[in-house]
């Protein structure tokens, strides 16, 4: 399996909308940002917030989804900002 590339998250995105490349942008810091969250709660002694079992785990999988989307959508922590700038120059080598 190779990395992630700021190239992989233009694939099926029209790179002449500008909002559609920050838009990309932003989800692959979201995506890099769950990654991130996911490794933070793993081996955390489960029945805390969520409780126990299969429905907890599934709540904490959700709430981490969206932890990772809302710091995308706040400025994140400026992933979305260089591969922005990496994809609008992507876009205008090809």
């Amino acid at each position: 399996m190779q990395p992630a590339s700021p190239k992989d998250a233009l694939r099926g995105v029209d790179t002449t909308d500008h909002s559609a490349v920050r838009e990309a942008a932003e989800e692959f810091e979201a995506v890099f940002v769950n990654n991130m969250l996911q490794n933070m709660f793993t081996g955390l002694e489960s029945g805390g917030t969520w409780g126990k079992g299969h429905g907890a785990d599934a709540w904490q999988s959700l709430l981490i989804d969206e932890y990772s989307r809302s710091i995308a959508a706040s400025g994140g922590i400026g992933i979305a900002d260089s591969v922005e700038k990496e994809l609008l120059r992507l876009q205008e080598g090809s």
